[in-house]
C-alpha cells in the first residue's frame, strides 16, 4: 500500500499529464515561498526602519534626524525625507518652471506622495505572484486528480474487474494531487494575508511620518510627533 501511494509511484507510473502538473505545482509551491521570505525579511527591515523614524522628530537638527535614519539608500523614511528636503529648495530657490508656480505646501505634498507611490508599488511586488498560486493551484491540483480517476476507470474497463489492485494505484495518484493542489495553495494564501498587513503597517508608518515633513518643511516650526499625541518638539532647519 505504501507503494501504491507513494510519490515516486506516482512520478513513475504517471503519464506527461501527471508528471507536467506535478511540476507545475512545485514551481508554483517554490515560487510562492521565494516571495514569502524575500517580502517577510522586507517588512523586518521596514519595521525596524519605522522605530528609527520615531527618533527622527526628538533631533535637534534635520541633518541630526538624518543621521538617526542611517546611511540604507533602501530605507523608505531617509529616501522620503531626502525627497521632501529636495523638493522645498528647489521651489523656494527656483522659478523657473511651470511646477514652480504651485504652492510650496501643494509641491511639497505632490512630492512626498509620488514616493510613496513608487515606493508602495515596490513593496506590494510579489504579492500578484502569492495571489495567483492561492487561487489556481487547488484547481490545478483538482485536474490531476480528474485526471486519476480517469487513470482508475481506464484501468477498470481494460481489465474488466474493479479489484483493488487495478485501481489502487490511480487513486492513489488522485488523492496525491490533491493534496499538493492544498499543500501549494494554503501557505500562498497565508502568506499574502500576513504580508497584506505588514504592507498596511508599513505604508500608515510612512504616511505618518510624511504628514509630519510636510508640516516641518512648510511651516519651519513646531511638529507633532508621530505616534505621541499631544507631544510636540521645536526642530530646526538644516
Amino acid at each position: 500500500m505504501e507503494s501504491q501511494f507513494g510519490l515516486a509511484n506516482v512520478w513513475i507510473q504517471g503519464d506527461w499529464v501527471t508528471r507536467g502538473t506535478a511540476l507545475i505545482l512545485l514551481l508554483m509551491s517554490v515560487a510562492s515561498w521565494v516571495v514569502i521570505l524575500i517580502k517577510a525579511l522586507d517588512i523586518v527591515r521596514y519595521k525596524r526602519d519605522a522605530r528609527a523614524a520615531r527618533d527622527f522628530w526628538h533631533s535637534e537638527d534635520f541633518a541630526a534626524g538624518l543621521s538617526k535614519l542611517g546611511a540604507d539608500p533602501s530605507n523608505p523614511f531617509r529616501h522620503l525625507a531626502l525627497e521632501g528636503r529636495e523638493a522645498t529648495a528647489h521651489h523656494r530657490n527656483t522659478q523657473e518652471h511651470l511646477h514652480d508656480s504651485l504652492d510650496v505646501s501643494d509641491w511639497i505634498t505632490r512630492c512626498l506622495r509620488n514616493t510613496i507611490d513608487e515606493f508602495t508599488a515596490r513593496l506590494q511586488s510579489g504579492l500578484a505572484i502569492l495571489a495567483s498560486v492561492g487561487s489556481t493551484a487547488p484547481f490545478i491540483g483538482l485536474f490531476g486528480t480528474v485526471w486519476g480517476i480517469y487513470h482508475a476507470l481506464a484501468a477498470i474497463g481494460a481489465s474488466g474487474q474493479s479489484t483493488i489492485d487495478k485501481v489502487a494505484g490511480p487513486i492513489g495518484e488522485a488523492l496525491i494531487m490533491t493534496a499538493l493542489g492544498l499543500a501549494v495553495a494554503i501557505p500562498a494564501v497565508l502568506g499574502y494575508n500576513a504580508l497584506v498587513r505588514g504592507n498596511k503597517f508599513i505604508l500608515s508608518q510612512l504616511n505618518s511620518f510624511a504628514h509630519g515633513l510636510h508640516a516641518y518643511f512648510v511651516t519651519g516650526a513646531r511638529v507633532n510627533v508621530p505616534g505621541e499625541a499631544g507631544k510636540v518638539v521645536p526642530m530646526k532647519k538644516g
